[in-house]
């Protein structure tokens, strides 16, 4: 039986995490939804408030025999902007804020990339990712589920997403699955 794992990444608008994340070899499932709050059951019209506390994350389940923490956080962590305090580009509010939800380990491993990316000098400024114990994970609505997949022609998707999924590709082609029938 495969021993799965999983973390909550937020990394702005959920639509972009997930496209980058859920092609990739050993990733089993990638579903968007709200973590870090301060109310039960959240919809995505409350939280684009920016008044319930969450943050659009993916709940990433991943088999790390065939992806390791430290890779999937690496590909995390170099494709979208971690040096944006609560924004991505023009979605901004706290709900977009860059942030990883896990236990302990997974928490002490995600300060160690951070730290190895920050000597890189991979990007200019400073890192603002927080790194934050366990949340609850609240599912977002089936709308928004596989969102690039299944409109990648709206002006977000091929403006934003698309160069997106398109750098982690270039970046880390041998993570990623060659047809999604491949997967585990």
């Amino acid at each position: 039986m495969t021993k799965s794992s999983s973390i909550l990444l937020g990394g702005g608008c959920f639509w972009c995490v997930e496209a980058i994340l859920s092609p990739l070899r050993g990733v089993t499932s990638a579903r968007p939804g709200y973590a870090g709050g301060h109310i039960k059951n959240p919809t995505y019209e409350q939280v684009c408030t920016g008044q319930t506390g969450h943050a659009e994350v993916v709940k990433v389940d991943y088999d790390p025999r065939l992806i390791s923490l430290s890779n999937l956080l690496r590909i995390f962590f170099t494709t979208h902007d971690p040096t944006q305090l609560d924004r991505q580009g023009n979605d901004i509010g706290t709900q977009y804020r860059s942030v990883i939800f896990g236990d302990e380990d997974q928490q002490k491993t995600a300060r160690t990339i951070k730290e190895e990316i920050e000597k890189e000098h991979i990007w200019p400024t400073p890192i603002v990712t927080a790194i934050e114990g366990p949340a609850h994970f609240w599912e977002a609505e089936l709308k928004h589920h596989d969102y690039f997949k299944h409109n990648p022609h709206t002006a977000y998707c091929a403006a934003v997403i698309a160069p997106k999924v398109a750098k982690a590709r270039k970046l880390y082609q041998h993570y990623f699955l060659s047809d999604n029938k491949d997967k585990k």
